[in-house]
């Protein structure tokens, strides 16, 4: 049976006290994080975001908050998300998979949060390379692995262990300095010593 991703379960995973991954305030924090952490390699505000897997665009009155006059692209593979929300906040219909095909631009910061363990081995594959070509300044990608306590959505999660991520982003040349938080290539050589997470 094929994971529908319909009002209801944006209801249960995002709004239902009782079933809810994530608060209001803890997406802010995560925002906070990937707009700073940005800005901190690139040395200016962000202008351009790109939300991989974003749903209803949960990040972006959140990015707006903080920088009002961003571009933002979203993208999902929901019809329900890109039938209420796309217009309105452009977002536009594309699973993970689908990258490599697409015509995108350059982003400073490009998001895939709570995607990659629920997509299979390859289309990340595929996908990772474009997600390094696009990247400008970093790339936010939070994904639970196996070593994770994972509680939430579990249906068609993938356990896939940490070493296997980090190996993927490393060889579509992305740094990781921080928590999901992998640099683009062109930066590679311009990371200080202890800014770069060698784990």
């Amino acid at each position: 049976m094929t994971k529908r991703y319909d009002k209801a379960y944006f209801d249960r995973w995002y709004r239902a006290r009782n079933t809810r991954v994530s608060t209001h305030a803890e997406v802010r924090r995560k925002v906070s994080l990937a707009v700073t952490m940005s800005e901190y390699f690139l040395r200016r505000p962000i202008r351009t975001v790109l939300d991989i897997g974003c749903g209803e665009g949960a990040w972006l009155p959140h990015l707006r908050a903080l920088r009002p006059r961003i571009a933002y692209t979203g993208l999902d593979s929901s019809d329900y998300a890109v039938q209420r929300y796309g217009a309105e906040r452009n977002i536009r219909k594309a699973a993970f998979g689908d990258l490599p095909k697409l015509k995108l631009g350059i982003y400073d910061l490009v998001i895939c949060s709570d995607v990659l363990h629920y997509v299979p081995e390859d289309e990340i594959r595929a996908g990772v390379k474009t997600v390094a070509e696009v990247t400008d300044g970093l790339a936010f990608l939070e994904v639970l692995t196996r070593e994770d306590d994972v509680t939430g959505d579990l249906d068609a999660f993938l356990r896939r262990p940490a070493a296997w991520y980090r190996t993927l982003f490393r060889t579509a040349g992305l740094t990781f300095v921080g928590p999901y938080c992998w640099l683009a290539p062109a930066f590679k050589d311009a990371v200080a010593e202890l800014e770069a997470a060698k784990r």
